[in-house]
């Protein structure tokens, strides 16, 4: 019976793990996009500003290559700008709900100050899930990470990799 009850329990458990692996807010804890486990970055705190943006070469669990090409993540731009829009937005509605706007007391400057101020307390954050988000639109999640071995990248130049 108690064997019975540990085997179950154990099926659950990897069902919730695999759900858990499987789900796309893995990204914005900056989890390779392929096995959603292995860390991006080689420090986890993105307020660490000297190794912010220090990525490993390859994902540490599944062995997924993180610079594709030289140039990859110019990319991540377009994604930044989507996450700032949307941050921007939705800081505009909260100030507005709760707040408000009127012509005479300058509250749009406040909010514009409050926004920017947010934004750039929040850009190291933003830079590393917009890589993130970017390395995703490439290269998909894999169950069977396990047994299939990550794809090659098709275009890098290691003499060339650091001189931008």
């Amino acid at each position: 019976m108690l064997a019975k009850m540990s085997l179950q329990n154990n099926k659950d458990n990897t069902a919730v793990a695999k759900k858990e692996n499987a789900s796309v807010l893995q990204l914005l804890g900056c989890k390779c996009p392929r096995c959603r486990r292995g860390d991006m970055f080689e420090d986890k705190n993105p307020w660490h500003l000297k190794n912010t943006m220090k990525m490993n070469k390859t994902c540490p669990v599944c062995e997924q290559p993180l610079e594709l090409e030289p140039g990859f993540y110019f990319g991540a731009a377009y994604v930044s700008y989507a996450l700032t829009v949307a941050f921007s937005a939705v800081t505009f509605v909260i100030w507005y709900k709760f707040i408000g706007f009127s012509d005479n007391e300058n509250k749009l400057l406040y909010w514009l100050i409050s926004n920017a101020i947010g934004m750039i307390a929040l850009q190291p954050y933003l830079m590393r899930v917009s890589r993130t988000g970017w390395l995703a639109f490439f290269v998909n999640y894999d169950r069977d990470w396990k047994i299939n071995p990550p794809k090659a990248p098709e275009r890098t130049n290691k003499e060339q990799e650091n001189n931008w």
